[in-house]
């Protein structure tokens, strides 16, 4: 598939200006492409790369630019995801800049103006066409003819919407539901709603549990024996950031585990540091031991996932939560109160 058809419908879905709109248009363009290439048409059309980083910021890209663009539309989609890949397997060290400016400006001098539009704002995540992944989510059920559920679903469980896209798409049931809570795969995070206040909140959940809101990074921590990996909200590896974690996680009496949390940088006397202390301990140039005695970060657990062999996805809060706190040390539990109570959730 030509790179100047996904342009094309990442400008008639920005143009567009109803939901069912939008998700018609993008299902259609999910209909046509080929099965090798729809995880690089979800992954551009839902505004990124598929590779995690790559070194590229708007001023390469500008420096990148060739004084005129290409005439006609040529450039396939594999091939620009393949330079993706290649600009980011540059090695890091001496030449590593040139050598990625190099490969991106061959990609570029063979770019129409809309293409290269396109590419710059979907390399600086600035492309803003409507597409939000729930969007896309629904258009990849629509064109798959599956229930939206399903594919929400999978998409919780595999952590990236383009792999259960291509599942979906082959026409395989099964491979839709071999989706499943796996070590080491991190699960999508569910990330929360808002209200005007809590009696709004609790007039449409009934009795429900609250839990004081942390300023904190999220995290998600799986555990295989000695081996844990901890995963940012965006799932990507943060393990050698926070040791203190690991370390933590290592003790806990369980084999395996998925638990969901948040870390936080507290002072002496427990009051939190500002969010952005927190995320310092996240930069790429960082000496973790230093920082560790700096900005020690402690850790907060809000729900368990998994534990020795099985999921608990699907089982009640109420259950997940008990056996959290069998597990883990009480302190290391976000406290929560159960009511349906608004001058109880106010207090």
């Amino acid at each position: 598939m030509k790179l100047i058809e996904l342009v094309d419908t990442s400008h008639r879905v920005s143009q567009a200006n109803g939901r069912l709109e939008k998700i018609s248009l993008l299902a259609s363009m999910l209909g046509r492409a080929p099965s090798e290439e729809i995880e690089i048409a979800v992954a551009f059309l839902s505004g990124s790369i598929r590779q995690p980083r790559i070194g590229i910021g708007w001023a390469a890209l500008q420096a990148a630019k060739p004084d005129r663009a290409a005439d006609a539309p040529a450039l396939e989609l594999p091939e620009v995801d393949a330079t993706f890949e290649g600009i980011a397997r540059v090695p890091t060290g001496k030449g590593s800049t040139g050598e990625r400016q190099r490969l991106l400006r061959e990609l570029l001098a063979r770019a129409t103006a809309d293409e290269s539009s396109f590419l710059f704002r979907l390399v600086t995540g600035e492309l803003r066409q409507g597409a939000v992944e729930g969007l896309m989510l629904e258009a990849v059920a629509k064109a798959a003819g599956v229930p939206a559920e399903g594919i929400r679903r999978a998409r919780m469980m595999a952590g990236d919407l383009a792999a259960v896209a291509k599942a979906a798409l082959s026409g395989d049931a099964a491979e839709l539901s071999a989706f499943a809570t796996q070590l080491f795969r991190p699960v999508h995070p569910m990330l929360a709603g808002s209200a005007a206040d809590p009696s709004v909140a609790l007039k449409e959940l009934g009795e429900a549990a609250l839990e004081y809101k942390l300023d904190g990074a999220r995290i998600q921590i799986h555990k295989s024996g000695d081996q844990v990996a901890v995963y940012s909200r965006r799932l990507n590896d943060v393990t050698a950031a926070v040791p203190e974690v690991v370390e933590l996680v290592r003790s806990l009496p369980a084999r395996e585990l998925i638990l969901d949390g948040e870390v936080i940088a507290l002072r002496e006397n427990g009051t939190p540091h500002p969010f952005q202390t927190t995320m310092s301990r996240f930069g790429k140039r960082l000496e973790v031991e230093r920082a560790r005695g700096e900005v020690p970060l402690t850790p907060f657990f809000f729900d368990l996932l998994y534990i020795d062999g099985g999921s608990l996805m699907d089982e009640p809060a109420r259950k997940r939560l008990a056996v959290l706190h069998d597990l883990a040390p009480a302190p290391t539990v976000v406290p929560r109160l159960v009511t349906a109570s608004s001058v109880e959730a106010d207090r």
